[in-house]
């Protein structure tokens, strides 16, 4: 798989790995943590969550900037790394006595994951040149990388549990998890060094920075990236009930079982990642030996098309007793929307990292990043405020109007798919 690929590719699949699976233990665990220890609203639980998730993503601005103008995306990725360990290490510390460290542990992992998260995606974008028809193909590897840490830590967070029936022990684990990837990064960063931009000037091969644009070009690029900015935030308020209203539907409306219990289920969105990631790289390979790869335009259309399909599903279950908060409900109905949203992750979530890759002015990869990260704090911070909902209204009519957001971005990416297309392969 990586045969084709820049070494340093496989030190940020593996550094990304692990980060995601301390991050994704916690958010395994995180709204059941606050209904069942901290004792909080649903209405409490969603604003807490939604503005999480939102920091989370809105840091990168701030990461990208940090790296492009002051220390490069290295060393941003590295404190960024370190922040998330004391992060993890105060949360795991923290309990209904001692809120004022859940709350310090939230700020310091959404400012770190914040820091780290955007540069690695640089970095991956930076180990190729700009018209490199592997770049997709990358995202994509990249992103089976993110997806292999996030399948295993619901596994990990229900052994915890199962074993020391406690959330606290499992945030601990993340913070474990994320020194992992610290180390493994230390050990591997030198196949990085000319992928980051900040240095690029100790550099004896240059060979990223090659494309040349005027300001009027410039301009239509960042345009077409804000127009890309704009549809992503419908498809991340949907895509983020897995953390919310997805997991308050397992806990209260599905069939009870041992194996399956409500964190478990946010297993299988990463689980199939890892399935038909693959088949997803050989198709685009195939395709793009024949000449008739889709634009990356094109694909996000098609992903933003089948994410309405996954609350359609959601809204049929609703209808057909999961409005009644009772646990009567097959797991099949959240294991096939997991399914279905994996689809269209796949060509919504890695494809789009590598559109702002392939787009953005090089000088401004790692602010264009960064706001990319940006729209997914919009919509994770929206995720969570219209979650806030999933309790008054019904909730066939709340998938409803999630499927109804999702449709129509769709209809903009055809609407402004002549810029959308203009710069990207």
């Amino acid at each position: 798989m990586f045969k084709e690929h820049p070494k340093g590719l496989m030190v940020i699949f593996f550094t990304e790995m692990w980060e995601r699976f301390g991050f994704y233990i916690m958010m395994a665990v995180f709204t059941l943590y606050m209904d069942e220890k901290l004792a909080m609203s649903d209405s409490q639980k969603g604003n807490i969550y939604g503005l999480f998730l939102a920091t989370v993503y809105f840091m990168p601005i701030f990461g990208g900037w940090l790296a492009d103008k002051l220390i490069g995306h290295i060393n941003t990725l590295r404190l960024g790394a370190f922040i998330m360990v004391f992060g993890y290490t105060f949360l795991a510390l923290s309990s209904r006595s001692r809120i004022v460290l859940f709350y310090l542990a939230l700020v310091l992992i959404s400012t770190g994951t914040g820091l780290f998260k955007v540069n690695t995606s640089v970095l991956v974008g930076n180990l190729y040149p700009p018209t490199s028809k592997l770049k997709d193909v990358a995202y994509n590897i990249f992103y089976m990388g993110v997806n292999l840490g996030a399948f295993l830590a619901p596994i990990a967070a229900t052994l915890i549990h199962n074993v020391f029936s406690s959330y606290n022990i499992s945030f601990g684990a993340a913070g474990v998890g994320m020194a992992i990837g610290i180390i493994v990064f230390e050990t591997g960063k030198k196949t990085l060094r000319y992928a980051d931009t900040g240095i690029l000037k100790n550099n004896p091969q240059p060979r990223n920075e090659t494309l040349i644009l005027d300001k009027e070009e410039e301009k239509q690029r960042i345009i077409s990236l804000g127009i890309l900015f704009l549809i992503v935030i419908f498809f991340w308020t949907a895509f983020y009930q897995n953390g919310f209203a997805l997991t308050l539907f397992a806990q209260r409306s599905t069939i009870k079982s041992t194996i399956l219990k409500p964190e478990t289920y946010q297993v299988f969105d990463p689980f199939f990642i890892l399935i038909l990631t693959p088949v997803a790289v050989a198709l685009f390979n195939y395709l793009r030996s024949k000449g008739r790869e889709p634009s990356s335009a094109v694909k996000i259309f098609w992903g933003m098309l089948v994410s309405v399909f996954s609350m359609v599903i959601m809204v049929f279950a609703c209808k057909a007793g999961g409005d009644l908060d009772r646990n009567i409900m097959s797991p099949m109905w959240l294991i096939t929307t997991y399914f279905v949203v994996t689809v269209s992750e796949l060509l919504i979530s890695p494809i789009g990292l590598s559109f702002v890759s392939k787009v953005s002015p090089p000088k401004k990869r790692g602010l264009m990043m960064g706001f990319w990260f940006g729209a997914t704090a919009v919509g994770s911070y929206a995720s969570g405020l219209f979650g806030g909902f999933y309790s008054t209204l019904q909730h066939h009519t709340f998938f409803m109007i999630l499927a109804i957001g999702l449709l129509i971005p769709a209809i903009l990416v055809l609407l402004f798919m002549k810029p959308l297309k203009r710069f990207s392969a």
